[in-house]
């Protein structure tokens, strides 16, 4: 399994990188499978730069946030209209009403809105589908809106992203034994955060270090936030392998 950042701000799209997109690859049937997590604000500019866009397989988004999920707008023109024809439909996991959601962003009024060129599946707490290689598990976290932590499982590795979420015991049972946790830590310990929002560092840390991870990988930093402290709160609670991520950065599992 491969994953690529194709984009890392928190909130908004920052000045070195879009908002959160993660492109992650496997082998199947003779070829590589391409699922988008997430296709938030600017992202669908920079995934270009590591896939052609018609080369995608699946998308799934993990809440309905404009930095998650705003650029399926610009995926829909692509998909649509491309010069060589329509793309083959396009499956999509996300949270109940995002295609009516997302037809609205992007402008469209009526039936059948974006549902020709995307196959909306509903996310549920605790269900599974199966995109290709990948064995996708989504749970229920704590955010404004309904958002899903998801479980990208290949029959050898495992990666867990948390999406946008507050301190939850969920994570732990997710990530539990997972090769590589990409996980939200957009808040500093030396905040006085809100909650039910967003997690720090150093509570990023806690949950990959009580579910035993293989890597814990940071990321939904937003341009205004300090990355040295929200590190610095991270090596307060995790000791194992890990950084806060950057686009255009690859890992391999």
């Amino acid at each position: 399994m491969k994953l690529t950042v194709v984009g890392c701000a928190g909130s908004f799209a920052g000045p070195d990188s879009p908002a959160s997109c993660y492109l992650v690859e496997a082998p199947f049937e003779g070829g590589t499978y391409r699922l988008v997590l997430d296709l938030g604000s600017g992202a669908l500019g920079d995934l270009q730069r590591y896939c052609d866009l018609r080369d995608i397989d699946a998308i799934a988004l993990s809440h309905l946030h404009a930095d998650h999920c705003f650029d399926l707008s610009g995926m829909y023109v692509v998909s649509k209209y491309h010069p060589d024809g329509a793309l083959p439909q396009i499956p999509v996991l996300a949270p109940a009403g995002a295609g009516e959601h997302l037809a609205m962003a992007y402008g469209i009024e009526e039936p059948p809105g974006m549902t020709e060129q995307f196959d909306f599946t509903e996310c549920v707490d605790g269900g599974t589908v199966q995109l290709g290689p990948f064995t996708v598990t989504s749970r229920l976290v704590d955010h404004p809106v309904p958002a899903y932590a998801l479980r990208v499982a290949t029959d050898t590795r495992v990666l867990v992203y948390s999406g946008d979420t507050g301190p939850t015991e969920t994570l732990v049972e997710l990530a539990d034994g997972a090769d590589v946790f990409l996980c939200e830590a957009s808040f500093v310990e030396s905040a006085d955060n809100p909650p039910n929002l967003h997690l720090t560092g150093a509570e990023a840390g806690s949950y990959a270090t009580r579910a035993g991870v293989g890597r814990l990988l940071i990321t939904h930093i937003p341009a205004w936030t300090d990355r040295g402290e929200v590190e610095s709160d991270l090596k307060s609670t995790w000791d194992g392998p890990g950084e806060l991520v950057s686009a255009g950065s690859t890992y391999t599992l």
